[in-house]
This record gives C-alpha cells, structure tokens and sequence, in this order.
C-alpha cells in the first residue's frame, strides 16, 4: 500500500502545482475559453473586456442581485450557505448559497453541476483567487466569463444580444435585468421580462441605488 500512498502524495502535488499557476496566469491573461462554454452544444460567442470597460451599475447589480456581502467576506458567505442547507433540508426547490467568488472559480477552473468533489474543488479554488486575485481581479473575470444567454458568454457580448450597445453604458434598467437573468439565462428573458423575472429586475435596479449609498461595491473601485 505504500506505493499507492506514495501516488495519491505525488498527485495531490501536482494537482497543487498546476492549479496555484493556472490561478497565477489568470491574474493577469484574460479567460477566452471555460469548461462549460466547450460543453455548450450552442454556438458560441464571448469578448473580453476589461472591468473599465463595462458599466458600473452592471458591477452594482449583480451584487445586489448575488452576493450583497461581496466587498466583506472572504469567498464564502457562511450565513447564506447556512441558510441555503437549512431551506433544503425542509424540501421543495435547491438553493444554493454561492458567493460570486465562488461562481468565478466555478465557471473558470470546473465544471457545471453539483457533487461534493466539485464543491470540494471550488472551494480551493475560490480560496486561492481571493488570496492572489482580489476583488476587483474576480469581478471582472466574473461578469467576463458568466453565461449571459444562449450560448452568449460575458457582460460584452449580453449587452449587444439585449440592447444593441457595449456593456460601458448600460442603464440601470438593462443592468439589473441583465442580473436578474443570470441564473437561469437560458430560459429567463432579459429583453421582454414577464412574471418573476421582471418583479426581480425592478427589485434589483432599486437595490442599485443602496449598493452605492452602502458602499458595497467599493472594493472594485478603491
């Protein structure tokens, strides 16, 4: 057995190594291509931008709309995750208690879906990015890489689907309806919202006003 001890000690080395440079080159290359769009079976499309680039007010709500604690935790927000454990267990609809730091190092190093291996991995991974990256590094790699639609990949790329114009200046109306779609952007509609969908997108742009009074954007632009 001590080969085999020997074997899972030089994998999980490996495993270390490529994934603090993968994190390493990261920081600074942008992310062109994700596990998850070479499984879309839909064609395609993404473009980078740099966070200066794209609106505030997107930044503003999909942290009213995601993560409110976004600029204080460190990649994990445990209430929400409590919270989301304790929902489940009394049955009806999954709810997770994702961080966005946590969906950056999902959509970036992993894979979709569920399991305790993969949350075992994002975990580590978010883990690493909040270290080396920082806030403004995640937000950005975040709104660059998160499906916006079908087979639409990226704040730039969503803005020209939806409004026919680059993500830098986006109203508050088409960002928070962009945040209120990114759950689900498969099947909820950015451009003619109904239902729930529309209901969040008004909760989301109102929100917008009290992440800039309470300053829990700052960290992005400090």
């Amino acid at each position: 057995m001590l080969w085999l001890a020997k074997l899972l000690a030089r994998i999980a080395v490996g495993f270390v190594a490529l994934s603090l440079v993968l994190v390493i080159v990261f920081r600074f290359v942008p992310v062109f291509y994700t596990a998850t769009m070479a499984m879309d079976p839909n064609p395609v499309v993404r473009n980078w931008e740099p966070l200066s680039s794209i609106d505030r007010n997107l930044v503003s709500a999909v942290i009213a709309a995601e993560d409110g604690k976004f600029c204080t935790h460190d990649g994990f927000d445990r209430e929400a995750i409590e919270n989301a454990m304790r929902r489940n267990m009394e049955g009806g609809r999954i709810r997770g208690g994702s961080t966005i730091s946590q969906q950056t190092a999902k959509n970036v190093f992993l894979w979709q879906g569920g399991g305790y291996f993969r949350k075992g991995l994002e975990a580590w991974f978010t883990f690493l990015i909040e270290k080396m990256w920082g806030k403004r590094r995640i937000m950005e790699v975040y709104l660059n890489v998160a499906e916006t639609g079908i087979g639409t990949y990226g704040a730039e790329e969503g803005a020209l689907r939806y409004f026919r114009h680059s993500a830098d200046r986006l109203t508050r109306t088409e960002a928070a309806r962009m945040a209120a779609a990114l759950p689900s952007p498969k099947t909820r509609s950015v451009t003619n919202p109904t239902g729930f969908t529309r209901r969040y997108g008004n909760t989301i742009a109102a929100r917008i006003g009290v992440v800039r009074r309470d300053g829990l954007d700052s960290c992005v632009y400090e």
